[in-house]
């Protein structure tokens, strides 16, 4: 293999495509490489989730950037599945996060306080006023906030669209192409080599690496505090004749997704276990467990599939996008933990803004690489 391209981008997972595929709107060449195969990564696990709150305890930069991205990927969602002729089942149900106990309510009752000036339309329930919403709700269930305007879409076929759509506009990809270095001179990358003994020429380098771009980073003398947060999900089908739930549900640190097909996403553990990617008894027993005290009738459930996934977290929770310190044609875009979804659209908008005209959006000023990116040993 011998290519070169204005952009190089490290990752295929969501974000690399969704770079990739506003890149090419642009007209810009871009070249995606992919250690594994497109959607083997975190981006085709993810729950999907479309919910802003999660995350938030109040107006600050990373609400900011959450609800610009909450806004901005249902327009890019309608573009893919115009094209394509995918479904990717972005649905807008409403979400109940429930509180079980009356410290738990109390604290909920807090969060709501500072939700309020983010702008989105909220409401608090009672316990029996959330069961009158999910009757199938547990009686432990004391208070929920309502929140009309979250939903989910399918993450997988997200990806699906933003590959498809992408490489037919002219982006290539390579597939089981593991980066092993970088040739760099003078404060440029040149080239990206392949451990198969390849280069590839690049005019710009994205490094999208999800959990693993602090190991790119580091070919650059550059340390960057990428880290893996393994999240486990389940697929559960629930018993026939049970009726359907209607909204997301959050609480007990668990969510509970119901999709269109009838099935429930449950998710999703928290755990620093490395790089190690696999379901273990424990994180399926403990979702079960927590899934059961939430809805009750669950205990009945089939459990139809189990998957895990690498998060890429950062020490403030805020992603890291922008030019990396020292070099003059290295991006970085990565860090965005669990919200890599529902950022994605935007994410990719303003990546390619940068590279296309140089212009560094607002939204990016706290998400800077140059706030922990700094010279590793010895460089």
């Amino acid at each position: 293999m011998s290519d070169q391209a204005e952009v190089v981008i490290i990752g295929a997972g969501v974000i690399g495509w969704s770079i990739a595929y506003y890149l090419r709107q642009a007209g810009v060449d871009v070249c995606l490489l992919e250690r594994a195969r497109v959607g083997a990564g975190a981006s085709a696990v993810a729950a999907g989730l479309l919910a802003p709150l999660g995350p938030l305890n109040g107006p600050g930069p990373l609400a900011s950037l959450l609800l610009a991205g909450w806004s901005a990927l249902p327009k890019l969602v309608a573009e893919l599945e115009e094209s394509s002729g995918l479904q990717i089942e972005l649905e807008r149900p409403g979400a109940l996060r429930l509180a079980c106990e009356g410290r738990a309510v109390a604290r909920l009752q807090r969060r709501l306080d500072r939700w309020q000036p983010l702008g989105l339309q909220l409401s608090w329930l009672n316990g029996e006023e959330a069961r009158r919403q999910e009757p199938l709700l547990s009686a432990e269930v004391e208070g929920a906030v309502y929140a009309p305007q979250e939903g989910q879409l399918r993450a997988s076929e997200l990806l699906k669209g933003l590959a498809w759509v992408t490489r037919r506009a002219g982006a290539r990809c390579y597939e089981g192409c593991e980066v092993c270095g970088l040739r760099q001179r003078a404060g440029r990358v040149l080239a990206v080599q392949t451990k198969t003994g390849e280069e590839i020429g690049c005019g710009s380098l994205v490094i999208a690496a999800g959990a693993w771009s602090a190991q790119c980073c580091a070919w650059l003398g550059c340390r960057v505090p990428v880290r893996p947060v393994r999240g486990q999900l389940l697929s559960l089908r629930p018993p026939e004749g049970l009726p359907a739930l209607h909204h997301l549900l959050f609480g007990r640190a668990i969510y509970l997704i119901p999709r269109r097909d009838g099935s429930l996403t449950v998710g999703a553990t928290r755990e620093e276990a490395g790089f190690e990617v696999c379901v273990t008894a424990e994180g399926v027993a403990w979702l079960l467990a927590q899934a059961r005290r939430l809805v009750p009738a669950l205990a009945e459930a089939t459990v139809e599939g189990s998957w895990a996934g690498l998060r890429p977290a950062t020490p403030d929770g805020l992603p890291i996008v922008g030019l990396l310190p020292g070099w003059q044609n290295v991006i970085l875009a990565t860090g965005h933990g669990s919200v890599g979804v529902m950022l994605s659209a935007l994410t990719g908008q303003l990546v390619s803004d940068l590279l296309c005209s140089g212009r560094r959006s607002p939204l990016l000023l706290a998400c800077g690489p140059e706030r922990f990116a700094s010279p590793a040993p010895g460089t």
